[in-house]
């Protein structure tokens, strides 16, 4: 990614220049205050005065700019609005279209300005980052807290927008309202959901919509999956062209996707009973279904690292491991080994291939297109979320063919090995490997050709582009680290680890969190209400089917409406208090433990655990730094390795509560979800400014 001091330099108006926030001085200044505190020429206590005082008047010049430019809009739209007055007695089609072209001057006017303040906020937001990095310690949350919610606050005008957004409403409704010559004037505020296909009104309500973080379901969804971040882009971000993408490659890496989770809940309904038709306790089921878990954490990292060669053989790997581990699962009831058993949800564990899914989209779908397909990566994992227990519910028959035993325990692993096969084949007739590796591979052979190696990696190779563009533009001396070094990938767990910071590191132990307290409730469903209710199959099979299909409307709700509501940190800490009421009211703390007190409670803390993870995958996204946005260790890998490390400890937490007896089992599993949902809510405290 292009250093934004770069971006500011070569975006910024030209007869605005003197307006934009100094980040080239500001950075220089970082770097003696780093050399000054170190000689002992200043303390901190200097430091954080100096530089607060330096931001403040930085802000205070962008925003007496943007409080003289709106008024010279409103004063435009003043007058054209006293001609439109005119008009809607006259009805003359010719001035209609003189008057629309003068409203739509004024609205790229408009979508100037709102660039001004975009590329304003940004570099505040990245100055108050760097800024935290360099000296250690938490400024941002210092200086958010004392200047966001101050009477005479500054930071209001910029990160809220409400005047610039009120300019744009004015200039919105009465394009629109020209929108037809005959007279029929439509207003916005009345017909919220009519969309004015007029160019200007769509580049002002692109640009507000972005400025102000008012999260489409799309985009919402696309950092659910913590594929789109919410940096700045420039043209060569994006080295994907529509020409080199493979629609057919990107529908069979959703598949996998799809089937991957079909695969991990399917089993979930008949786990337990499974488990003892073996001759093992009940509460084995947390050991069987938590093993796939445990495999996943080993191969979402080399199958990651492979997608660096090559997308096509992971893809392929993962579907043959696939239907090996769902073979074994379902010999294992004729076996009569719980060890086989075991042994084929590890195989199916090792062929996670989520990791390389999250990759292709974001390395190999255009920008363009990369919001739909990360939003499509999301609801394939929704649905199969969904449709694992359901079919599990459909499948409760017994038969023998050639000696198998086909029953409800075995059938998951027999339904299963035909959808791999089938995967398998699709794959190898349908998928195109990108355009980027048959050019590496072109280059090697060039290279062996002339007797010359090449040594660097491809995917260093495929960073050379922005390399070279990066080397070629001199150094000018703010740069405190070497921007090669600034915007490498990390190429260690260890490296990766290095680059989070308080923020991501709290974001993280939530995403642990919500899918500890959601393996729990889960993978233990099937014995719990066994226990309590007497529930068969079939009716703990609908259940998780019902929960499954909450997560799309959950998230549409969420995606649509709420986040334009409300901050994504209020949404955070009021889902993750709702996770914790959730978790309480699961406690059987009566003599008589209901249907409706465990149906209720399981609700809201599914739920809202839905709600909480989009939110924090979003949040997850704007706070982590670029460089984990991209190579083997970036933050998808890093969130599905927190994710899969929760659930693997939910499972092996419910075989130890087993020991104790299936009476003890819900009160001692709860315990450690609600001991860690307290913890994560007093650390999302301690970092919420940082949010802002």
């Amino acid at each position: 990614m292009v250093n934004f001091g770069k971006v500011l330099a070569s975006d910024q108006f030209e007869e605005w220049k003197e307006y934009y926030i100094n980040y080239k001085m500001m950075k220089k200044k970082l770097k003696q205050y780093v050399q000054q505190t170190q000689d002992g020429g200043r303390n901190h206590e200097q430091v954080l005065k100096e530089f607060s005082r330096m931001l403040d008047d930085q802000i205070e010049k962008v925003v007496l700019f943007l409080l003289k430019q709106q008024g010279h809009l409103a004063s435009r739209i003043e007058k054209l609005g006293e001609q439109r007055a005119i008009l809607t007695e006259q009805s003359d089609i010719s001035q209609v279209s003189q008057v629309r072209e003068a409203y739509r001057e004024v609205g790229l006017d408009l979508v100037q300005l709102l660039r001004f303040v975009d590329m304003n906020a940004t570099g505040i937001r990245k100055i108050l980052k760097k800024f935290d990095k360099r000296f250690g310690y938490r400024f941002t949350d210092y200086y958010v807290s004392t200047r966001a919610n101050h009477p005479y606050s500054q930071l209001q005008p910029i990160f809220k927008q409400v005047g610039i957004v009120a300019v744009a409403g004015a200039l919105t409704r009465n394009l629109a309202s020209l929108q037809n010559h005959q007279g029929s004037f439509t207003s916005i505020y009345d017909h919220p959901s009519i969309t004015f296909k007029d160019p200007v009104i769509e580049q002002i309500n692109h640009s507000v919509q972005k400025l102000t973080n008012s999260t489409t379901f799309l985009k919402f969804l696309g950092q659910h999956a913590l594929i789109v971040p919410e940096d700045v882009h420039t043209s060569s971000d994006d080295l994907v062209d529509e020409q080199s993408y493979h629609f057919m490659s990107l529908m069979l890496n959703l598949v996998n996707t799809f089937l991957y989770m079909v695969n991990t809940y399917i089993i979930v309904p008949t786990a337990d009973d499974y488990s003892v038709s073996l001759g093992a306790a009940a509460t084995v089921c947390g050991v069987i279904i938590g093993s796939m878990a445990v495999a996943q954490v080993f191969s979402s990292v080399y199958l990651s690292a492979w997608s660096n060669r090559s997308y096509f053989r992971p893809l392929m790997f993962s579907s043959i491991m696939l239907f090996l581990g769902n073979l074994l699962y379902a010999l294992a009831y004729d076996l009569n080994s719980i060890t086989v058993l075991i042994l084929g949800r590890i195989l199916c564990g090792l062929g996670s291939a989520r990791a390389v899914n999250r990759r292709y989209i974001s390395d190999c779908v255009p920008l363009k297109i990369r919001l739909k397909a990360s939003a499509g990566f999301v609801s394939a994992s929704a649905l199969g979320m969904a449709c694992g227990p359901a079919l599990a519910g459909l499948l409760q028959t017994e038969f023998k063919v050639y000696g198998m035993t086909f029953n409800e325990n075995t059938l998951p692993g027999w339904v299963m090995c035909l959808a791999w096969v089938v995967n398998l084949i699709w794959l190898w007739i349908s998928f195109k490997e990108p355009d980027h590796f048959a050019g590496e591979n072109a280059a090697k052979e060039e290279a062996t050709d002339s007797g010359h190696r090449q040594s660097d990696n491809l995917e260093d190779g495929l960073a050379q582009p922005l390399l070279t563009e990066a080397k070629e533009r001199q150094d000018d001396g703010d740069n405190e680290e070497n921007p090669k070094e600034s915007h490498k990938p990390a190429t260690s767990l260890a490296a990766a680890y290095r680059l989070l910071t308080p923020s991501v590191k709290v974001q993280l132990l939530i995403y642990f969190m919500l899918k500890f307290t959601m393996e729990i409730l889960l993978s233990e469903s099937s014995v719990v209400t066994s226990f309590y209710f007497n529930w068969s199959t079939s009716s703990v099979a609908i259940f998780l089917a019902v929960l499954g299909l909450t997560v799309l409307p959950v998230n549409i709700i969420v995606g649509s409406y709420i986040t334009n509501l409300f901050e994504d940190r209020q949404i955070l800490v009021a889902s993750e208090i709702m996770v914790l009421i959730g978790i309480a009211a699961s406690f059987d703390f009566t003599s008589s433990y209901s249907v409706p007190q465990y149906v209720v409670s399981a609700i809201i803390t599914f739920v809202f655990a839905e709600v909480l993870e989009g939110v924090n995958l979003s949040l997850l996204s704007r706070v982590m730094s670029s460089r984990l946005s991209r190579g083997t260790y970036n933050g998808g890998l890093l969130s599905t390795e927190a994710g899969t490390l929760a659930r693997v400890t939910a499972d092996v937490t419910i075989t130890a509560a087993g020991y104790l007896g299936q009476s003890q089992l819900l009160n001692v599993t709860l315990l450690p979800s609600l001991a860690i949902c307290l913890a994560s809510i007093a650390a999302t405290f301690c970092t919420y400014n940082s949010l802002y």
